[in-house]
């Protein structure tokens, strides 16, 4: 989902929602979606979050009053938002917004069933490679 597919809906509005931390996107078939910045966050296209392959994502917690600081252009076919935690390295395409918007029930389950499986709350700080809280990430 790195680029845009042809034929794919493209965003006709974004609208930054500070106050509920939501991304709202509008695209060219009507559907309209409300992103949650949290969601963005823990599912962030980025290696840091993502990993270099399967088994290798790397699971976010800490992340539900995180804040958008900056979004900025990629192209003609995606955004790049800045995190109040830091994080500013993914690139989220039209289609990964899309499917981010279009798939948030299911989204939202797989995570609270990743949170339980790891026996770790959603508010819980994240912890580095050697067992630390880790502010930032």
């Amino acid at each position: 989902m790195a680029g845009l597919q042809k034929g794919s809906p493209t965003p006709q509005a974004i609208t930054v929602h500070a106050q509920s931390r939501a991304l709202e996107i509008t695209f060219s078939d009507g559907a309209n979606f409300r992103i949650p910045f949290e969601l963005m966050r823990v599912y962030s296209p980025s290696a840091e979050v993502q990993g270099h392959g399967p088994g290798q994502e790397v699971l976010q917690t800490g992340k539900r009053l995180v804040d958008l600081k900056g979004l900025e252009p990629v192209g003609n076919y995606a955004i790049q938002p800045a995190f109040s935690d830091g994080h500013d390295t993914g690139i989220y395409s039209w289609d990964y917004l899309y499917f981010l918007g279009s798939q948030q029930t299911q989204l939202w389950a797989d995570y609270e069933r990743k949170l339980a499986d790891a026996k770790v709350d959603r508010d819980a700080p994240m912890i580095d490679k050697d067992g630390h809280s880790c502010g930032s990430h």
